[in-house]
């Protein structure tokens, strides 16, 4: 690869900062200055650009609790975006995998890898994401059989996956599904003549939000967290 496309993938500089940093003795490979932008670099050399070691940037993988009010957008004209919440170098370039309503909290996950994105998201991988969901109406039990076969949704000409609801109080449920239609859980109690008045995302797959990751607070997830989407729920 060339040594200025090498500093410009991996690092935040400009390519004309790159050029000047070249051009002015900054920049060394092996320890040895350089002077000519298109030199061809390996792997293993070790590249010095303003005194900064740059090395090739390795695969991003965040959990992050949004809380309501934020788009899963990388910008938007009318509401902050996910990404506002996140500090790290680079976060332009991160994806949002699987979205959040603007009013829904919990866990979203950010990724730079996007073959990693698609196994998460992708329904024929069946990733179950669990939700807690409050009702302006009471929820009847009669609900939890009717999710599980199914609901034809408007406009929609194929019904929802199984799901399954656990009632835990008179107005508020854990709903499991395996699939992400539009506004799928909002839809599905509308169906049933009830409104979604909270909803919450606690888990994908077999990622569990933190229960100690305030809002709006971030980390990065572990090597057993990134795996666990290479297997099927």
């Amino acid at each position: 690869m060339r040594l200025d496309k090498f500093i410009g993938n991996n690092s935040e500089l400009s390519r004309t900062q790159i050029h000047i940093a070249i051009k002015q003795g900054l920049v060394s490979v092996n320890g040895d200055i350089v002077s000519k932008t298109n030199l061809h670099i390996r792997d293993e050399d070790k590249i010095i650009c303003n005194q900064q070691l740059i090395e090739t940037r390795q695969p991003r993988y965040l959990m992050l609790h949004k809380p309501a009010g934020y788009v899963s957008a990388n910008s938007d004209s009318e509401y902050p975006t996910a990404l506002d919440l996140i500090t790290l170098p680079f976060k332009k370039d991160l994806q949002i995998v699987g979205r959040l309503d603007v009013d829904t909290t919990g866990l979203l996950l950010l990724t730079d890898d996007g073959q990693w994105n698609h196994k998460v998201t992708s329904p024929k991988n069946n990733h179950t994401k669990s939700y807690l969901v409050t009702t302006a109406g009471p929820i009847p039990e009669s609900a939890k059989q009717i999710f599980a076969e199914g609901i034809l949704l408007k406009g929609e000409t194929k019904a929802t996956f199984p799901a399954e609801l656990t009632i835990l109080e008179s107005h508020k449920a854990r709903l499991c599904i395996c699939e992400g239609k539009y506004h799928q859980v909002k839809r599905m109690f509308a169906a049933l003549g009830n409104r979604v008045i909270e909803l919450h995302r606690e888990r994908i797959g077999a990622v569990h939000l933190d229960a100690d990751l305030l809002p709006g607070k971030s980390r990065a997830l572990t090597a057993g967290e990134i795996a666990s989407f290479e297997t099927y729920d």
